[in-house]
């Protein structure tokens, strides 16, 4: 009972008919902090040449999230933990090198 009471008087309060609502002043409509308006789409801000270094960074990070686990692995597999981290680099070394090819280390 006292929730329903509790969220009515809660939905009273907070309605824009309600006499105590503040009224929205000019200031409030304007962006944080005094910025513009944005004049360009969000998306129109960053250049395209980041996307694949960032995706090459991610590559990095996710070789680095298996070498760790692999250490431990390692100790007790050996030879086959080996032959595996070998094969993940490889593929990994595939795509460093096709980055390289298409110029993505390459800054303007």
């Amino acid at each position: 009972m006292i929730v329903l009471v509790a969220a009515t008087v809660a939905a009273l309060v907070r309605s824009a008919r309600s006499p105590f609502a503040a009224p929205i002043t000019e200031p409030q409509k304007v962006p944080f902090l005094g910025g513009g308006a944005p004049t360009t789409h969000a998306w129109q801000r960053y250049h395209v040449r980041y996307y694949p270094m960032t995706l090459l960074f991610i590559a990095f990070e996710m070789e680095m999230m298996f070498m760790y686990p692999w250490a431990v692995v390692f100790v007790e597999e050996g030879g086959k933990a080996m032959m595996e981290m070998g094969m993940f680099l490889a593929i990994l070394s595939v795509g460093i090198l096709y980055g390289w090819r298409e110029g993505v280390f390459r800054w303007q």
